[in-house]
């Protein structure tokens, strides 16, 4: 058996973290029949660590072994105002089994429970490993997503949808009526989130608004462009049709390449609009809560960074 200790993930952990995490999820994916998740090498990871700590300083940590000090494992949580995040966590490789996820996990759930608060997550229904563990843990699956990605073309997706003309940037002083929205839709917030894409201070990030002109703001959508994480999503909408419409405008924002958005299942009016652009399934995924969860009044767009479920 591993002998390891849990501790805080520390600055100088970050290139460590960054490769554990190219390694471990690559590793699954193509010892499952699947191609490479990430492509570029581990700096590309270090987005995780960069965002993350922007976030949440302090916020991460990691299993490392007693005698050699090489990390076994790592994983980041965000405790946030209704609910505590569980982020990505990872296992190098050369470690399945040896308990340090569980350790991590265990960790963790303590942090929810002293903050008397829910533990979520997305996590993948493909993964029946990591679906044990958390499984096993207490966590119950409460909401489906298929993940859904497009290529978009160099000229864009052509016609725009219904609602398109309601769709524009968020700004700083929205902050407060996005958090009001996701609240009512999903029963949670996370107001750092919202200012952190609408301040894009790296580059990577865009946030959308749906407002109507009676109703106010009734959707959000942040995305993503970095080359590691080109993903729509997290964001909240009141119907599928705004949904719809937000998805629409963080598409166009990416010619040339295949974002990926995660689409409730039982959204079957999104998800014809997905198939009718030219979307296609790359994996399924489930909201995982540990503690009380309140069904969705709405549609409810996850992502996994930053994650929430």
């Amino acid at each position: 058996m591993a002998d390891f200790e849990i501790r805080t993930m520390r600055a100088a952990d970050r290139w460590e973290v960054a490769e554990l995490i190219y390694i471990s999820i690559n590793h699954w994916y193509l010892t499952h029949g699947q191609a490479a998740i990430f492509q570029g090498g581990p700096a590309v990871t270090d987005i995780f660590f960069h965002v993350y700590e922007a976030l949440d300083p302090g916020c991460g940590i990691v299993a490392e072994d007693r005698h050699t000090g090489r990390l076994l494992g790592s994983c980041f949580y965000h405790p946030r105002a209704h609910h505590v995040s569980l982020g990505i966590m990872n296992v190098h490789p050369n470690h399945f089994g040896a308990g340090a996820g569980k350790a991590l996990l265990d960790h963790i759930i303590a942090i929810a429970r002293e903050a008397k608060q829910p533990l979520r997550l997305t996590q993948s229904a493909l993964n029946l490993d990591s679906f044990s563990l958390y499984n096993r843990a207490g966590f119950v699956p409460r909401h489906a997503y298929q993940d859904m990605f497009l290529k978009v073309p160099e000229t864009g997706l052509g016609e725009p949808v219904a609602g398109s003309t309601c769709v524009r940037p968020a700004r700083t002083d929205d902050v407060a009526e996005i958090a009001k929205l996701e609240m009512e839709v999903s029963r949670i917030t996370r107001e750092k989130d919202y200012r952190y894409a609408i301040d894009n201070l790296d580059g990577h990030w865009r946030i959308c608004v749906y407002e109507s002109e009676n109703q106010g703001i009734e959707g959000f959508l942040i995305s993503c462009g970095h080359p590691a994480m080109n993903m729509i999503g997290p964001g909240v909408a009141r119907t599928e049709a705004q949904a719809a419409a937000m998805i629409w405008h963080e598409f166009n924002a990416y010619p040339g390449r295949s974002p990926v958005v995660l689409i409730p299942v039982q959204s079957a009016e999104l998800v014809r609009s997905m198939y009718d652009w030219g979307a296609r399934n790359c994996e399924l995924h489930f909201c995982q809560v540990l503690g009380e969860f309140h069904p969705f009044e709405g549609v409810n767009l996850p992502s996994f960074l930053p994650e929430t479920g």
